[in-house]
């Protein structure tokens, strides 16, 4: 079955349908990542977007049940030059095309998703569609009708949407190095891929998961260690009543760790601004710097906004990490609160793993709360 993907700016790709037939529309991101299709497919961070894998073949390992981050695809479409149809693994338990099926996914493959990343990268990200249900070319009037829908597009209730409908808690996977009894971890849950809570699990932590619109009345009865603020989706700057609440929370002092939309809205509670990128950084190569130690990580992101560095406060915080290709706000510190945050993913699965220790880092500050060991 042919498909097309129709941009903003009116230009077409031909192509073959792959997942489910119909019309979506979306936020048109590229991703640069060679593996860990499957977790950027289930990361509720993609809510409203249709994406681009840059790397040529995609799905060669097969899908799983095991590497999944969320519950289903949040991701509007799904675009990749090759999906494999005979994937080989001894974990694979369906094909790519299977698993857009089954969540019922629009994609397309069989184009030039070089050419089409070249173009998001110098004109930024636009709105498209992909579409089976009529040619471009043959049917003119039909892609004049569609475009004014595409440009209308946006996402916006993103974090509400993707966000747990209740709490749900769970127990340690390990036993913490300080004894059995494990710290308790409330978790925002913003748009939580799964393995944040993993990574915390096998530190001895027993997780809580919370609606991200849980308040610091709220999150107080619960008497938590530590207080874990989520990745997740959308313009951070939308998020007025959650970014009152995570004020209200680090007031307390309770020892924080912001992870991607976590950072950036702790920076909104601060006092700093957000900004859109133009194309985001997406993908499993991004190399941060950290300001300090004059070492370099290579690391996995999702994001398409970035805090201001300008606009933090001196005395509220200082800037842990940067972007090492365009000098973004990657990490900060803060003065006024028990917090520490960063813009990448350390949780990342498929990886890299490089800069996992900042869960351990974050236990330290929990335990240091308590009084189980030095001030972290």
């Amino acid at each position: 079955m042919q498909a097309y993907l129709i941009l903003a700016n009116g230009r077409v790709f031909r192509g073959v349908s792959v997942g489910c037939p119909g019309t979506t529309i979306g936020e048109v991101v590229f991703a640069t990542g060679m593996v860990g299709f499957e977790e950027t497919l289930t990361d509720p961070s993609y809510y409203g977007q249709i994406i681009t894998q840059t790397y040529p073949l995609i799905g060669n390992y097969g899908m799983n049940s095991q590497d999944v981050e969320s519950g289903k695809i949040w991701a509007k479409g799904y675009i990749v030059r090759e999906a494999c149809k005979t994937p080989s693994n001894f974990r694979s338990e369906k094909t790519l095309d299977t698993f857009l099926k089954e969540n019922g996914i629009i994609g397309i493959e069989g184009i030039d998703t070089r050419s089409l990343t070249r173009t998001l990268r110098e004109s930024g990200v636009m709105n498209g569609a992909i579409t089976t249900e009529f040619d471009p070319d043959a049917e003119p009037e039909k892609k004049t009708a569609l475009l004014p829908q595409i440009a209308a597009y946006a996402v916006v209730d993103a974090v509400k949407t993707v966000t747990c409908r209740e709490a749900k808690t769970y127990e340690p996977t390990e036993a913490g190095e300080w004894g059995d009894t494990p710290l308790h971890v409330a978790l925002l849950d913003l748009g939580c891929k799964n393995n944040i809570v993993r990574c915390l699990q096998k530190r001895g932590c027993r997780v809580t998961v919370l609606p991200g619109t849980t308040t610091a009345a709220q999150l107080a009865e619960l008497h938590p260690d530590g207080l874990m603020l989520s990745n997740g989706p959308g313009d951070p700057a939308e998020n007025v009543e959650i970014i009152a609440n995570i004020r209200k929370m680090l007031s307390t002092g309770i020892p924080t760790f912001g992870i991607c939309l976590g950072h950036q809205l702790t920076a909104l509670a601060a006092g700093a601004h957000t900004c859109k990128l133009k194309y985001g950084h997406r993908g499993a190569n991004q190399p941060v710097t950290h300001a300090g130690k004059a070492r370099t990580f290579i690391t996995s992101q999702n994001h398409g906004y970035a805090v201001e560095s300008e606009t933090l406060p001196a005395d509220v915080g200082q800037v842990s990490y940067v972007n090492a290709n365009d000098g973004t706000c990657e990490g900060v510190d803060y003065f006024q609160w028990n917090c520490f945050t960063v813009q990448f993913h350390p949780e990342a699965n498929g990886g890299p793993k490089d800069t996992e220790f900042l869960f351990d880092e974050f236990v330290s500050r929990m335990l240091a709360a308590k009084g189980v060991i030095a001030d972290a």
